[in-house]
């Protein structure tokens, strides 16, 4: 807690901090030191896959890297700094600011409140929230990339397993609430990616598709 700063003042800037930190793009930031904006290429959004479309893997995982510690920094900054003694404890900061951050990047106010889909500002939360849940969903995540090549369809598939495994390990309120709200945001955000696939122009990673090559080859 900082000296001097009323619990509810500080409250009120720990969440406007996040939302800030999360409005900073790393596609959009690091697209303007090569002289490129990706929301005037590819599919137009500012996340990760059409950063890996627009200039490759290595700017595609700058990019991941700079939106997953955006998330680590707002929320480990309310967790740190978070008011004591009071109705919302230091964990409840810690998802609320999270929730803020992933709001920043969907709706960025540095960059006219055209982002990313927040997925990897959400993994950045959750290694400080709940960091045992995130390999269960990184293996999903892959799993269903492997099988199909869709990423959105790989992100909302992970997103969904979030609140599933939230109840299985009997989280309590705060932490499955969280989750809940992560499963259906990133399902809002991906919508017109499940959009395309029922229509059958979702963009597909071939190259991705090793689990898929695997079975057909032992099936020949």
């Amino acid at each position: 807690m900082i000296p001097g700063m009323s619990p509810h003042l500080l409250t009120a800037s720990l969440l406007l901090s996040a939302y800030l930190l999360g409005s900073v793009s790393g596609s959009l930031l690091l697209g303007r030191l090569r002289g490129v904006d990706i929301r005037q290429h590819g599919s137009g959004n500012a996340g990760g896959t059409n950063a890996f479309r627009t200039l490759g893997w290595k700017f595609a995982l700058a990019v991941a890297a700079f939106d997953i510690g955006k998330g680590v920094l707002a929320t480990w900054l309310a967790l740190r700094l978070a008011p004591v003694g009071q109705p919302l404890d230091a964990a409840a900061h810690g998802y609320l600011a999270a929730t803020a951050a992933i709001l920043g990047h969907v709706w960025p106010l540095w960059h006219g409140f055209r982002g990313g889909k927040g997925a990897a500002t959400a993994v950045g939360g959750l290694l400080v929230l709940w960091p045992l849940a995130v390999p269960p969903l990184l293996l999903a995540w892959v799993l269903v990339l492997t099988a199909t090549g869709y990423v959105g369809l790989a992100t909302v598939v992970a997103g969904a397993c979030l609140p599933l495994l939230a109840w299985w390990s009997d989280a309590e309120p705060a932490r499955l609430w969280f989750c809940i709200g992560i499963g259906l945001y990133l399902l809002f955000t991906h919508r017109s990616n499940l959009q395309r696939l029922r229509e059958g122009t979702e963009s597909r990673f071939e190259r991705a598709r090793l689990l898929h090559k695997l079975v057909r080859g032992q099936q020949r």
